[in-house]
């Protein structure tokens, strides 16, 4: 019977994903970007291109940037990829402190390549060819994640891999389409929670625990989002790239307004799936040693360890925003801004807000998982128990290990 019951787990969620994959695919054919920010009688390309040779240097050493020069190169180069695979075309670099990427014979390079024809084109220098060291990094990252993870650690691998596709390929296509923000993210949050802990866990009421706790705390950091961003008149309107994202719209129809909420879910959902995990294996563990104890016992371990990592987690949130935005930091210290100033600021406030709700997320959802886990988990283990149990009888065990089993 266990067996059959397990087969038929994988076999439902072979077709489930399948089915979801082959939804990816003509979502995203129904809903193509038709959004050209160049006008639709420009073609630009951004294709692969190696130096043959630096015809002319015409560079200063930066006096406060080490490493860093300013000027102009001439370039002699030959177009690896695209259309105008293996043209030798001549290239001018120029250099400052917002586009600086030094060139050297040898040295491949993108170029952004403007054409009017396959004869007629311009090409410059967009960035430094980066690609094969981030997918040697990625790899590293993946090996690592397998190797001392173990098969949890291929699990974790494919669950990334998944969210992955989820944002790019869902996501952001539904926002861009004028799905609502706020509705999407949190279907990407259901769908990515599920699939991330059933992958980690299996079909188990540990994993069931953790997606409760998780989506719970996600919507109660969207509802504090919503209170305060309100209070606070804050929306997306206030947010950086507005005039572009306002253009954008005018084309496909995507709410703005929505995505500042909607970026906020998104950045709790990695800090509370953290916890809610964390939380319920705790007390699967605990149960696992200790049977006897009872739901208050077990909420009373889960709650204990939620506050040690209460703690850290909202630190953690805290500091990533403070990271994220160390740039902006650093310009308003620079200037001397007032404290009125500061705390006013459209900037400021939108980080204050993104740090306190996943913060509020992380401190509302340990009493929920706690709870839940306390809840589930040990009837769970009763359920695997008693099936032992009844395996053992069906296959003619000793009657002594059932009555060990049923101590």
């Amino acid at each position: 019977m266990y067996n059959h019951s397990k087969l038929s787990k994988i076999i439902i969620s072979l077709i489930s994903i399948s089915a979801f994959f082959i939804f990816l695919y003509f979502f995203n054919v129904s809903h193509p970007i038709v959004f050209k920010p160049n006008g639709d009688t420009t073609n630009v390309n951004y294709e692969k291109a190696e130096v043959l040779d630096v015809q002319n240097n015409n560079l200063q050493k930066s006096i406060t940037m080490k490493g860093l020069y300013f000027g102009s190169q001439e370039i002699k180069a030959k177009i690896l990829t695209g259309k105008h695979k293996g043209d030798i075309t001549n290239v001018s670099n120029y250099l400052s402190d917002t586009h600086n990427v030094f060139l050297k014979k040898g040295m491949k390079f993108i170029a952004n390549i403007n054409s009017v024809n396959k004869n007629t084109y311009n090409a410059t220098v967009y960035s430094y060819y980066r690609a094969p060291i981030q997918y040697a990094f990625i790899f590293i990252f993946f090996l690592a994640l397998g190797i001392i993870g173990g098969r949890k650690g291929v699990k974790s691998v494919l669950g990334l891999v998944f969210t992955f596709i989820c944002i790019i390929f869902l996501f952001l296509p539904m926002i861009y389409s004028g799905y609502s923000p706020i509705y999407a993210s949190i279907l990407i949050v259901i769908i990515t929670t599920c699939i991330t802990l059933f992958l980690l866990d299996g079909w188990s009421n540990k994993a069931i625990s953790a997606i409760l706790g998780t989506i719970s705390g996600v919507i109660i950091a969207a509802i504090i989002a919503v209170i305060f961003g309100a209070l606070a008149h804050l929306s997306g309107i206030n947010s950086n790239d507005v005039e572009t994202l306002n253009m954008i719209s005018t084309k496909s129809g995507m709410q703005v307004q929505g995505l500042l909420l909607a970026s906020i879910l998104i950045a709790s959902l990695g800090a509370v799936l953290d916890l809610s995990m964390s939380i319920a294996s705790a007390v699967q563990e605990i149960y696992s040693s200790n049977p006897k104890l009872s739901t208050k016992e077990l909420f009373r371990s889960g709650m204990n360890v939620g506050k040690d990592m209460m703690g850290t987690m909202a630190n953690t949130l805290i500091l990533a925003f403070v990271g994220s935005s160390l740039n902006m930091i650093m310009v308003i210290y620079s200037y001397n801004v007032s404290f009125t100033q500061l705390m006013n600021m459209d900037m400021v406030s939108i980080e204050i807000i993104q740090g306190l709700t996943g913060s509020f997320a992380i401190i509302f959802t340990v009493p929920i998982i706690a709870f839940i886990s306390s809840k589930i988990i040990p009837s769970s283990l009763l359920e695997t128990k008693n099936a032992t149990i009844q395996d053992k009888l069906n296959n003619g065990t000793a009657q002594a290990d059932i009555k060990s089993l049923e101590n």
